[in-house]
């Protein structure tokens, strides 16, 4: 009998708080009025389910738990990682009957509950274009999402779960399904109205986080999703809001319910009874109501619309024919196309004064755009025939599809008659390369600095080779590449050489590209490009930054070639002789293991070196890096005596190295310097 009094206690009374508001469940959300915090367009519906938003334009909804959750366990011997959660939620998107809806919700862990100028759309109402990618927002956020975003993985009609950090570019997403088996999945359409069961679970000690999803009444699925290693400590504050945000767009919209929820910290968080949960309604279609005359009225109105398009669409058609400007294959997947004339004014006519950059292909402008105030940077090429078209096009189809913290983002482009141009984020404290080799007087980049640097790089290359949809090759790493934002963390940039193929394919690249000092000593003799020549980049990369010396140079005698003077050094157990003198204070531990691990990087062997995912794990600590001596050093000849027969090679008109472009900053010198 009292068995019996619990479950009806649970199935008939929807909020069951445990242990300060910590740990709760919502078996429906009728009576939950003081336990939660609606605002927009969310409201509890009569059967007990949370509507966020209606199918109205640009709707925001927000439903959150109405007591900050403490985030940190003081008394746990892994304080002060943040707590491990779990949270269980069932939840439905319903799209118009007449074709597809959008966007979609998220689950949020955020320092408040309310976000003013948050944007719709893509933004979730939880986020805007200024705020974006910002680590101030101390923001976590699971993503439901039915319309595709920059860098979502997805099917074809958006379908996506995704991981969102500090902003609404996800770290890691899938198209959403459920596995069946260890191997194979079953897609999930989010937006087909049915009920959707969701878990979300992060472990704070392992910091491992896992997302699954299923049908109702399928039960959780032995495979997450998505399950990615992720450090919430710097993310979280010691309390946080936990609860859901929804949006409409402009020309899409959904509607979008919570059924259930349930939420724990330290702890599985309680079990979601399923029987009898409503089931939204299907969104009708408004024609059904109309009367005769107002659908004759709308039918009218339609021929009269379609005319006034077709003639728009011929004037158009005429207009493209007179100005000869035709789209090209490449232009139709690229994003968002800038007018001319906005950027025009955006760099006040393209003044000398605004320029902030030249690289082989033209020049960089500082740019404010006039309809928002953001402030950017124009890369206007020239175009030299087959060449510069095939650096303009290279640039849009590989970055403009890439999002990753340690990446340069691209806003858009532009073509008109010979003039292309490349709009991306102004980065204000300009290169790497400038920061090291012509430091303002007020401002030297400590070690810890530098080392956070090399780190992001690291991230971002191996986003590059082994995290997108497809692997690209940058092909051109170096300082003077490398632009520093203003919290002074590394964001690649300049993706004019860089190559796309799918994982597990060879590059069939054959040309030599690169700048001279950088470039891997196998590309002299097969010309082919690989995650393991970048490897070899950044290497010189890790022995530059440390010892602030170019990776070439020309001495008294003979040509000067860094890696070959810091594995002399080395071998003489003189190793930190070669730390850059300006530096001062360091971590003998971090210097030693960049110095060394930018030799192994730098191996004449492509074998020898390591992955950027073995990078990662030897510069976080997580992997002991091999020690030097055991190496396989090549015994036949010096290195020396290699690297002064690879640059006889690599002078010859075979190879091709570009001027590089900095933007948001001092731009690099030219090629004859080794840069």
């Amino acid at each position: 009998m009292a068995l019996a009094i619990s479950l009806a206690f649970l199935l008939f009374f929807p909020i069951c708080s445990l242990s300060q508001g910590e740990n709760f469940l919502f078996n429906g959300f009728n009576g939950s009025e003081g336990s939660l915090k609606l605002d927009g367009a969310s409201i509890v519906k009569p059967s007990g389910m949370i509507r966020l938003t209606n199918t109205t334009r640009n709707a925001i909804g927000h439903a959150f738990y109405s007591k900050p959750i403490t985030m940190y366990d003081k008394n746990s011997s892994s304080y002060p990682n943040a707590s491990s959660f779990s949270t269980e939620i069932v939840f439905a998107i319903v799209s118009p009957s007449s074709g597809s809806g959008g966007f979609g919700l998220a689950f949020t862990l955020s320092p408040s509950s309310s976000f003013p100028g948050a944007q719709a759309s893509h933004y979730f109402g939880i986020l805007n274009s200024s705020n974006d990618n910002k680590s101030s927002n101390h923001l976590f956020a699971v993503e439901f999402d039915t319309v595709n975003g920059y860098n979502e993985s997805s099917n074809s009609e958006g379908n996506h779960v995704g991981i969102d950090i500090n902003s609404v570019y996800s770290e890691a997403s899938e198209p959403a399904a459920y596995y069946t088996t260890d191997s194979h999945k079953e897609e999930v359409k989010m937006e087909s109205g049915d009920l959707i069961h969701s878990w979300i679970d992060y472990d704070g000690k392992a910091q491992l986080l896992n997302v699954t999803i299923s049908p109702i009444h399928k039960g959780k699925p032995a495979k997450p999703l998505l399950s990615r290693g992720v450090n919430l400590t710097s993310v979280l504050k010691e309390t946080m809001y936990a609860g859901f945000s929804a949006s409409t767009g402009d020309n899409q919209s959904s509607s979008h319910y919570i059924i259930a929820w349930s939420f724990a910290v330290n702890g599985f968080a309680s079990q979601i009874n399923l029987t009898n949960l409503p089931v939204p309604p299907k969104e009708k279609s408004s024609s059904s109501s109309y009367s005769t005359p107002i659908k004759a009225l709308i039918v009218a109105l339609s021929v009269v619309v379609f005319l006034l398009l077709a003639i728009l669409f011929l004037f158009g058609l005429y207009r493209r024919l007179m100005l000869s400007e035709t789209m090209e294959d490449w232009e139709i997947d690229c994003p968002h196309r800038f007018r001319y004339k906005d950027l025009q004014a955006a760099t006040k006519g393209f003044k000398e004064t605004n320029v902030i950059g030249a690289g082989g292909f033209g020049a960089v402008y500082k740019g404010t755009l006039p309809s928002t105030g953001c402030e950017v940077a124009v890369k206007k090429i020239t175009r030299n025939g087959i060449q510069g078209m095939r650096e303009f096009a290279a640039e849009i189809e590989s970055l403009g599809r890439l999002r990753h913290k340690n990446l340069v983002n691209l806003q858009g482009w532009c073509k008109k008659n010979n003039d292309l141009l490349i709009v991306y984020d102004y980065i204000p404290n300009g290169s790497l390369d400038a920061l090291i080799f012509h430091p303002n007087d007020k401002f030297l980049l400590s070690w810890k600095q530098r080392f956070n640097i090399l780190k992001g790089i690291a991230s971002g290359l191996l986003y590059l080779h082994e995290e997108w949809e497809q692997v690209v090759i940058h092909r051109d790493v170096k300082s003077s590449n490398v632009l520093i934002d203003e919290d002074l963390n590394a964001r690649l940039s300049d993706f004019g050489l860089a190559r796309l193929y799918d994982h597990g394919e060879i590059s069939r690249t054959t040309s030599v590209v690169g700048t001279i000092g950088y470039i891997a000593p196998e590309l002299a003799r097969t010309g082919k490009a690989s995650a393991a020549s970048d490897v070899f980049a950044y290497g010189i990369l890790l022995l530059e930054v440390a010892s602030g010396k170019r990776p070439l140079g020309s001495g008294h005698s003979d040509q000067f070639i860094l890696a070959d003077w810091v594995m002399e050094n080395h071998k003489a157990g003189r190793l930190l002789d070669t730390v850059d003198p300006k530096l001062g204070q360091y971590a003998v531990k971090e210097m030693e293991l960049v110095l060394e691990l930018g030799l192994l990087c730098s191996h004449f062997k492509p074998e020898a070196r390591p992955t950027m995912r073995q990078v990662v794990r030897y510069l976080n600590g997580d992997e002991p890096l091999p020690h030097v001596d055991n190496w396989d050093l090549i015994e036949s000849e010096s290195i020396s005596e290699l690297n002064s027969r690879f640059l006889q090679v690599i002078s010859s008109d075979s190879i091709i190295s570009y001027q590089s472009t900095s933007v948001g900053g001092i731009s690099s010198s030219s090629m004859g310097s080794g840069r």
